[in-house]
């Protein structure tokens, strides 16, 4: 089966910059999607976690949907993910209306359904916007693993042609390159990007392409429009260091920000509960920074 839409390279889940009274700070934004742009980023999402959607509203997503399409060409995908099925639908609907490529779907956090009550809660989403539809599937964070039942019943629907795939387990790629071939595989693992290339998938949904973006593409690239996997474990080797940082002590978000931040776009604070980094975690990540920056360019040199 064809897919309906392709998605192919490094789509960056956008941060939203918000000033010091948590109001978003369009200017900074603006910023930070020009300079994805020009970095080669293939694709932008809206509305993900990392842009900090469980601390908006509906309407305020939108209107973050709003503006990035205003703001962009690129392929846009728009996050629907929340606890209310009805806030998912409006989320769907506003994205269809906006022009948008395609939905972010994932699973209702915190209630925990079965894979039947999640496909049922998938198609209505689904429904509502009539896009192409990239589903993410991350148990860790929404206690819910998009398991066989589910993504056959999903499946029933041709807009359902993506994953992004953020379990970790390595025999969950070997299961959707095999047996659902005609849903694109996309990595949502960082430290796992290599593997997912090597099983054949087209796309990267990764968080620090917001401040990296060059060498998420050079990755991208190496490994799968050169095909030289030689290349590409020794970027990805290059870049380890900053996925161990990146998801050590849980300050994902807070590390992304401050990687925006040292770009000189002011990412500003994130809304509460969360904090800002301390003092070593950023002298932790500058360091990091600028060894792998140089080792990369190292290797970009060498052809």
């Amino acid at each position: 089966m064809t897919p309906i839409f392709k998605f192919e390279g490094i789509y960056t889940p956008v941060v939203t910059p918000y000033h010091e009274d948590g109001s978003v700070n369009w200017d900074a934004l603006a910023q930070v999607i020009d300079y994805l742009i020009k970095s080669g980023v293939h694709g932008l999402i809206s509305g993900g976690s990392t842009g900090e959607n469980y601390a908006q509203t509906v309407e305020e997503r939108l209107e973050l949907a709003r503006f990035t399409r205003e703001h962009s060409k690129l392929p846009l995908v728009v996050g629907t993910g929340a606890m209310r099925t009805p806030d998912s639908i409006a989320l769907a609907e506003g994205a269809a209306k906006l022009g948008a490529e395609s939905i972010l779907l994932a699973s209702p956090a915190y209630s925990v359904p079965t894979d039947r009550e999640n496909a049922l809660n998938a198609l209505a989403i689904d429904k509502a916007a009539d896009l192409p539809v990239m589903l993410y599937n991350y148990p860790h964070r929404t206690g819910t693993m998009m398991g066989e039942e589910f993504l056959d019943r999903v499946c029933r629907s041709r807009n359902f042609c993506g994953i992004k795939e953020s379990s970790g387990d390595i025999n969950r790629v070997h299961l959707l390159a095999r047996d659902y071939p005609h849903i694109q595989l996309g990595c949502g693992m960082d430290d796992q990007a290599l593997e997912f290339f090597a099983w054949g998938a087209p796309f990267w949904v990764c968080g620090g392409s917001n401040f990296l973006p060059e060498e998420h593409v050079a990755l991208y690239n190496a490994c799968v429009v050169e095909g030289n996997f030689s290349k590409g474990r020794r970027i990805m080797s290059a870049m380890l260091p900053l996925m161990r940082v990146l998801e050590q002590g849980g300050k994902f978000i807070q590390t992304i920000k401050h990687g925006v931040t040292m770009n000189g776009f002011d990412a500003g604070a994130m809304r509460a509960p969360l904090t800002g980094l301390n003092k070593d975690d950023k002298r932790a990540l500058e360091q990091v920074v600028r060894v792998l920056k140089q080792k990369i360019a190292d290797i970009q040199a060498e052809g």
